[in-house]
């Protein structure tokens, strides 16, 4: 079967309100997503207008250097800058900049208008949940591992390294398309699920199982 990605962009050029350029520090890493991106060279332009270095990074699995996706969960400790500035609408991908990151985050809303400054303790919640997860997983013995077919998101080759470093547990490898949460119930003697797809799905989605999920970055040793 043939997939085609189709880029959805929006037209309006938009930019920042100078107070909110104001707050910012020297230095910082530009993100947005698909949607905006169009806009990405102007506000560029404006921030180094206003005496900042801005960083255009490139992402594992984006196509263009300054686009985010919500599965970007990685480190950013090779590169120097003060601050990460999300420019675009919705929480996840900011979010998901302070999972594996110290900085502050600064966020402009284009649509709404609204700015804030995002720190840990925006996802204390995710953390926590993160931690208990990781706990019933250490103690279970029977697992579920959550392996997607979709595009780009398919991981079997990295959950079956599980196997290998846990090999007192039972891992039991669940594939779908796309998971309905309310079917994992039928595997009642499954402790604690592995998630390999999505990262998001743990955090969005993390009331919707019965039993604790943990994304498998969380618990392969490097």
């Amino acid at each position: 079967m043939e997939i085609e990605f189709i880029e959805s962009r929006r037209k309006e050029q938009y930019s920042l309100p100078e107070e909110f350029i104001e707050k910012l520090p020297k230095k910082i890493a530009l993100f947005t997503t698909i949607n905006y991106m169009d806009s990405l060279d102007k506000i560029k332009k404006q921030l180094e207008e206003n005496k900042r270095e801005v960083l255009i990074l490139k992402t594992k699995h984006t196509k263009y250097k300054g686009q985010l996706l919500g599965c970007n969960i990685e480190p950013w400790t090779d590169n120097e800058f003060d601050a990460f500035l999300y420019f675009g609408d919705g929480m996840f991908h900011p979010k998901a900049l302070l999972l594996k990151n110290e900085k502050e985050v600064f966020v402009y809303n284009p649509l709404t208008e609204e700015s804030k400054i995002m720190t840990k303790k925006d996802i204390e919640k995710w953390e926590k949940q993160k931690k208990g997860a990781y706990s019933v997983f250490l103690s279970s013995k029977n697992i579920g591992v959550l392996v997607t077919t979709k595009f780009g998101q398919s991981n079997l080759k990295k959950s079956k390294l599980l196997k290998k470093q846990f090999p007192e547990k039972k891992f039991y490898f669940l594939l779908d398309n796309t998971f309905n949460y309310t079917e994992m119930e039928d595997f009642n003697f499954i402790e604690c699920f592995v998630n390999s797809a999505c990262p998001r799905i743990v955090y969005e989605d993390f009331s919707k199982f019965e039993k604790p999920v943990i994304n498998i970055d969380d618990v392969l040793k490097e």
